[in-house]
């Protein structure tokens, strides 16, 4: 196990680099001089862009430039904007606003998930089981902007049900909506798995020995079955967290709420290479320990599955 993990701990280091790597390259090859971009219609002197140039690194070999960076990155500095902001400074009260989205979002998924994909399984080719299959076809089909306006328009200015736009009225209600909507894809998808994976062992013949034993159904359902049926969706949900981080960028514009989607956003417009990367830094750091969290979850979901041997 402790060979499993710092294999796992050294193919995360190299992911980190290689994926920031190429994110730094993609920021910093877009067209265009951020820094003369800064003054807008008015020029700057020759003496001061060589200035800032200098102190952003950009007069350096983009390896040098990559390598202040990383070494930034170990210290726990996200650099500065071109303003001279620092970037975690920005993205401070930005960052719990999509955390709490992406949370909330994320729990719905677990929660109603798995409560339907279970249900779904108990009762295949019943009415419960046919119809929690069209609605997760729908919710997979319906692109999310469409479900944002909608739910938007039904829930929030008809109904009046839960607020529309901002945090004033704080969590849940200002969180509600939006996590929702949010979490649709989500829940289809961690239904559908669980059901899946759930019928094919509750066919299994440790299920039907398990039963020949006069073990309780629920027993069986939860004990055995269930536990074993979980690693699908365990996977998904993991992933999951990291693109529910990185995807809030239309629910947060649809809903209006100040959360890194639209820091981000702001930030390719006005050319913020930092800020962008800072973000995206986050972002994959997030995304690599919780895929990290999974695999070492696997072994205690299913023991059959021995990390050791890896």
């Amino acid at each position: 196990m402790r060979r499993y993990i710092t294999m796992r701990l050294i193919a995360l280091v190299l992911t980190f680099l290689g994926v920031t790597l190429l994110i730094y390259v993609l920021v910093y090859a877009l067209p265009g001089d951020p820094i003369r971009g800064m003054a807008g219609d008015r020029p700057l002197p020759e003496g001061v862009i060589a200035e800032l140039r200098a102190r952003y690194h950009l007069d350096e070999p983009f390896p040098v430039q990559y390598w202040y960076y990383v070494q930034g990155v170990l210290r726990g500095d996200l650099g500065t904007d071109f303003n001279g902001r620092p970037v975690a400074e920005l993205m401070a009260d930005r960052w719990p606003v999509t955390l709490t989205l992406a949370l909330t979002a994320w729990v719905l998924e677990l929660v109603a998930g798995l409560a339907l994909g279970v249900l779904s399984a108990l009762r295949r080719n019943r009415v419960l089981d046919r119809v929690v299959m069209i609605l997760t076809i729908v919710a997979i089909s319906v692109p999310i902007f469409v479900i944002a306006y909608t739910a938007q328009l039904v829930l929030g200015v008809h109904m009046r049900w839960l607020p529309i736009s901002g945090i004033a009225e704080g969590w849940p209600r200002s969180y509600l909506l939006p996590a929702v909507v949010l979490a649709t894809f989500g829940i289809a998808s961690v239904s559908r798995l669980v059901r899946t994976s759930l019928i094919e062992n509750l066919d299994a013949d440790y299920i039907r020995t398990a039963r020949g034993k006069g073990l309780p159904s629920r027993k069986v359902v939860t004990r055995h079955a269930l536990r074993n049926s979980l690693i699908p969706a365990v996977t998904y949900l993991g992933a999951d967290l990291g693109f529910l981080l990185g995807g809030t960028l239309i629910v947060e514009g649809v809903f209006n709420l100040p959360g890194i989607g639209q820091l981000l956003f702001a930030s390719i417009q006005q050319q913020q290479g930092p800020v962008v990367v800072g973000v995206a830094t986050l972002l994959v750091l997030t995304f690599l320990v919780a895929n990290l969290v999974v695999d070492l979850l696997y072994g205690v979901l299913d023991p059959r599955i021995s990390h050791v041997r890896r």
